[in-house]
């Protein structure tokens, strides 16, 4: 076939041929995230998705992944998709440019072109009033300048920007804190970035503050009914349980100490029954 095709393979005539399985099903779940995917609707032209990804260093696999993530798109909404890939410095963003194949060397099945946009082609955006009029602009050239040291300007002004659209536009305010605290990660900026990271959480299961303040809620929550219950029973409460109860933040030991408050006849006995987890020991506390 592939001769008649004009495809010259090589040591084809000596090459081995074996059944793969054709279900492309995933055989178990995968987690896979892109970072954003928006879908653009133009008032002249056809809906398309822009996938974006924040890459901060040169990761080989990341091509696989971006095919993945354009042909997924495609084949669930049916609509074109660019992938917009936003990098912290030059040489990343130099090997994020592609063109990514998958083929072999003498015929391409597939051929990836990347938007890139980094730190040579994103200007430092630091005027509030020019991050008001170009929000998302500005969000992703923190992104890109992430190890710039003055990319905590730009921070400064998105966060006043961000404050003044919480009351009119909380969605859009979420939307953007959620999308830098995800891509900043631990650079330099993303120490900084938590002063306006405490809006809303948009993407679940991401570690996010306002994911952690939740928790950390509940766990306080927890705590509370299970001095409660002791207190409520005559039970007296020595401050080494009330510090270890009011300091743990696994919710699934609190669920079994809350259980277990409404029989013990010490306090102490809260923590008798079952090994103690690694790291939540009285040590750890």
């Amino acid at each position: 076939m592939f001769k008649v095709l004009e495809v010259p393979l090589s040591a084809s005539a000596k090459a081995t041929v074996d059944a793969v399985t054709t279900d492309v099903t995933e055989t178990r779940p995968l987690e896979r995230r892109v970072d954003t995917v928006l879908r653009i609707g133009q008032s002249d032209g056809e809906d398309f998705l822009l996938a974006i990804e924040a890459q901060s260093d040169k990761k080989e696999a990341k091509a696989a992944s971006w095919a993945y993530y354009i042909a997924y798109l495609q084949d669930k909404y049916r609509l074109p998709v660019l992938l917009l890939v936003v990098c912290q410095d030059r040489a990343t963003a130099k090997w994020a440019v592609g063109p990514f194949d998958c083929g072999t060397s003498e015929w391409t099945a597939l051929r990836i072109y990347p938007l890139v946009a980094g730190p040579d082609n994103l200007p430092l955006i630091t005027d509030t009033r020019t991050v008001a009029q170009k929000l998302a602009l500005a969000v992703l050239s923190a992104v890109a300048h992430a190890r710039n040291p003055e990319c905590g300007a730009i921070l400064e002004a998105i966060g006043t920007v961000l404050q003044e659209l919480q009351e009119t536009d909380p969605e859009t305010v979420g939307y953007f804190a959620e999308f830098l605290e995800i891509n900043l990660g631990s650079t330099p900026a993303g120490m900084q970035r938590k002063e306006i990271m405490s809006f809303v959480s948009y993407f679940p299961g991401r570690g996010t503050v306002r994911e952690t303040a939740y928790f950390e809620g509940r766990a306080a929550g927890e705590a509370k009914g299970i001095l409660f219950v002791l207190e409520a029973r005559g039970i007296p409460v020595p401050d080494s349980v009330r510090e270890r109860v009011t300091t743990c933040t696994d919710l699934d030991r609190m669920d079994a100490w809350l259980e277990r408050s409404r029989t013990v006849e010490r306090a102490e006995d809260l923590f008798a029954e079952g090994p103690e987890p690694p790291g939540t020991g009285p040590e750890a506390a």
